[in-house]
């Protein structure tokens, strides 16, 4: 595509910033008619050039003269809506003409990038604003379905969006730009009061910040929206923290006669008690026949202990973990690691029987710790440490500082999670932007802290993503923490949890004398998307609430087997790969809804050696991914009467069939292809209520 020339060179330092300099200089090329080529291209583009001029506000407030929407169309949201569809499609064919709309917007853009940017700022060239916030809402609109996959009564551009699903998981971004420049992400919710939103399915994020995005397609079976919940088992522990887990690192004290620091570590002398663990999920299954999640508070869990830990949840149903780890130094000189550990269960199925086949490793990921505690002398005498920590030092937490780097995990019910440890939720860097940005479905936060009192920090940052952009956040943290941390003046107190969500507001979640866990239900509703640009809200999202709190007290007996002991063994997939398999995957059961005739042209741009890839300078295609995607290729083939094409219903029965000898591959594949179908079955009797 050729490059739009200005008038002169965007590196002149005697003129004013302009379009085209702008774009130039963050990244990295030159305006050209190759962002028309991929829709999260032209939304990165437009959105900062709206941003970097605040004419994105002149959708709420018009320059004197002119009205928002443009009163040229007789309806606005519809005619962007049509234009981003046809957009989809021309962008997997390449055949026919640009919509009309984007083509005649996009002139005037290629007329005037060399109009500076105060210009626009002001709302002087207002024709040239106009275009920019009518292709930027088209493009956002195009972006729908890149990554929660969105119900298409037609399958128009079905390719288009599975290939966008695999772009995100392979780059972190939706956009070709590279990502050292700008990231365009995901929008999952868009904020329900307040602030204005000027997108609801993309976002721009900032360049530093790496975000990585996983889909694991765990979910309950079936397609009633009565599965759409969450039976979440909070384990505060330990239940019993000593001055003694809290000790110096030797040698780490500097500057003893200017304000003074060193280095702490938090080790607790015992290890994660497993029979006790089983004891208390088998009451927990006892109250409400199955535990799909398990959470533990920051460093509960040494890293020594994450494989047996989920040999043991698995062996009673349990798909999902999220665990604080603590991780010791292994080289001198270095410090250990602090991060939430993410674990799926393979089987990918929530409310499931206790596993009897044989231990299968699960799926992780892994959420670092970004930011040190540090323990001054008020949090010394409230935690009562002071005979381990010197009070007159700052102590701070003996933990290597990685890249900052957020991860993105949606599961099964379109469920997208952000997971924080500890002081990434208190503080406002790039991390806390993006979330604000994305909107995730649910932000879960460990700590290592006292109770999780309304009153205290915690509930004050949760409150912030509660409200804006509407996430449901929880807050957990140990019982031993919450014991020792006794201020001045003040009884200790039991509150170990803090839950908000839009829905039902704030609650303090107490353990009670006896219990060992708190039961958690969350149940899953359509969230409201909504954009300030005029377009339509649409009841597009999801958004989950508490439901119910259960006291867990640990059954007397245990199941009296052996500990269960993980037999090291390769995985079929790696968490990325199985991440490009369900995109693929949500594809196929897209086509098959709406477009069955379609569903091998998906899976042949899907295959290895696909040249799209190329002009996204993406690698081929891992070889197990390519091979999972056979084995869906094989069970369309079987689900295909003799001339005809594959029907949903037919494939979604085959997905069920257990298949005794079944390879681990061909199992996994199998159990991607049911989930995807399953979840788009339900969004379709949710919107008819049939």
């Amino acid at each position: 595509m050729n490059s739009i020339p200005g008038t002169r060179s965007p590196h002149d330092p005697t003129r004013e910033p302009t379009v085209a300099s702008v774009w130039q200089g963050l990244a990295g090329r030159a305006i050209s008619d190759e962002l028309l080529d991929w829709p999260p291209d032209l939304f990165a583009f437009t959105d900062v050039i709206l941003e970097s001029t605040g004419a994105h506000g002149f959708v709420l407030s018009p320059p004197a003269g002119v009205r928002w929407p443009p009163s040229r169309f007789a309806c606005w949201g519809a005619a962007l809506e049509d234009a981003a569809r046809q957009w989809g499609v021309w962008v997997e064919t390449r055949e026919g003409q640009l919509p009309r709309l984007v083509a005649a917007e996009w002139e005037v853009v290629r007329e005037r990038v060399s109009v500076p940017l105060e210009q626009l700022a002001q709302g002087h060239e207002w024709q040239m604003c106009e275009a920019l916030l009518t292709l930027h809402a088209i493009a956002d609109e195009a972006c729908a379905g890149l990554f929660v996959a969105l119900d298409r009564s037609d399958g128009q551009g079905c390719v288009y969006r599975a290939r966008g699903r695999e772009v995100l998981a392979r780059t972190g971004s939706l956009s070709r730009i590279r990502s050292g420049f700008v990231r365009v992400l995901p929008r999952i919710r868009t904020p329900p009061t307040g602030r204005a939103a000027f997108s609801r399915y993309a976002c721009v994020g900032r360049p530093g910040l790496e975000t990585r995005w996983h889909k694991l397609p765990a979910r309950h079976p079936g397609t009633s929206p009565q599965t759409e919940h969450v039976n979440m088992l909070l384990l505060p522990w330990p239940l019993q923290v000593r001055e003694s887990d809290f000790h110096a690192v030797d040698g780490s004290v500097r500057r003893l006669g200017h304000e003074p620091y060193g280095f702490f570590e938090f080790a607790p002398q015992e290890g994660l008690d497993l029979d006790l663990l089983e004891r208390t999920l088998q009451a927990a299954v006892d109250e409400v026949q199955s535990v799909d999640a398990v959470v533990l508070p920051e460093s509960a869990v040494d890293e020594s202990e994450i494989d047996a830990l989920e040999a043991l949840l698995g062996r009673h149903g349990v798909i999902y973990l999220q665990a604080g780890v603590r991780e010791r130094a292994r080289h001198p000189g270095r410090f250990g690691g602090n991060w939430m550990h993410i674990g799926v269960n393979p089987r990918l199925e929530k409310g499931g029987s206790p596993q009897a086949s044989p231990y299968e490793p699960w799926f992780h990921v892994r959420q670092n710790k970004h930011h040190r505690w540090s323990l001054d002398e008020a949090q010394i005498f409230q935690y009562h440490l002071g005979g381990a920590l010197h009070p007159r030092i700052q102590w701070w937490e003996a933990m290597d500082v990685p890249r900052m780097a957020l991860q993105f995990v949606q599961v099964g019910e379109e469920i997208t999670i952000v997971s924080l440890v500890c002081e990434d939720l208190a503080q406002n860097d790039d991390v806390a932007e993006v979330v604000r940005s994305v909107g995730p479905t649910v932000v879960m936060a460990v700590l290592l802290d006292g109770p999780q009192l309304t009153s205290r920090w915690s509930a004050r940052y949760a409150s912030v993503l509660a409200d804006d952009p509407g996430s449901a956040v929880l807050t957990l943290t140990s019982f031993g923490m919450a014991q020792r941390s006794q201020p001045a003046g003040l009884d200790a107190s039991p509150v170990i949890a803090l839950m908000k969500d839009p829905e039902r507001g704030t609650r303090e979640i107490s353990l009670k004398p006896g219990a060992h866990g708190v039961l958690l239900t969350l149940s899953g509703d359509r969230a409201t998307r909504r954009s300030a640009d005029g377009r339509c809200p649409v009841n597009a999202g999801a958004h989950y609430y508490g439901v119910a709190i259960h006291q867990v007290q640990a059954s007397p007996v245990g199941s009296g087997s052996a500990p269960p002991q993980p037999v090291p063994r390769g995985r079929p997939l790696q968490v990325d790969e199985i991440t490009i398999l369900t995109g693929w995957a949500e594809g196929v059961a897209e086509a098959l809804a709406h477009a069955p005739a379609r569903t091998r042209d998906l899976l042949t741009e899907a295959r290895e050696g696909a040249e799209w890839r190329n002009s996204f300078d993406l690698a081929s295609l891992p070889r197990p991914v390519a091979e999972a995607l056979n084995s869906i290729g094989q069970a369309l083939t079987v689900a295909t009467p003799a001339a005809g094409v594959p029907s949903f219903d037919a494939v979604l029965a085959l997905c069920e069939e257990d298949r005794p000898g079944e390879l681990p591959l061909d199992r996994l594949a199998r159990r991607v292809l049911r989930s995807a179908l399953e979840q788009l079955r339900t969004r379709q009797v949710q919107l008819t209520g049939s």
